[in-house]
């Protein structure tokens, strides 16, 4: 198999790659090989977009936690409340 067909045919490294390109700086041989890869492979180029997007909401969700101001209802606290003193007498 020529060097060629091992870069189209691995998504295992492909995907390795996008993952490792997110947080650093990939080797100019990684660099050629991921684009090669895509160029060729819808599916990794749709895990790519996928995964960026992931990245992205996952950094915002982090960025600032107080922005989204999320709380439980009262009835909901009472019950758990409840619940876990019901656990605890058992």
């Amino acid at each position: 198999m020529s060097y060629l067909n091992k870069i189209l045919n691995n998504c295992k490294q492909a995907t390795l790659l996008i993952e490792k390109k997110q947080f650093k700086k990939l080797s100019l041989r990684e660099g050629i090989e991921l684009h090669i890869h895509l160029a060729g492979c819808r599916f990794c180029r749709l895990y790519n977009k996928q995964s960026h997007m992931i990245n992205d909401m996952m950094q915002q969700l982090y960025q600032d936690p107080l922005k989204n101001d999320l709380k439980l209802d009262e009835a909901f606290k009472a019950g758990l409340k409840a619940r876990i003193e019901a656990g605890l007498k058992q």
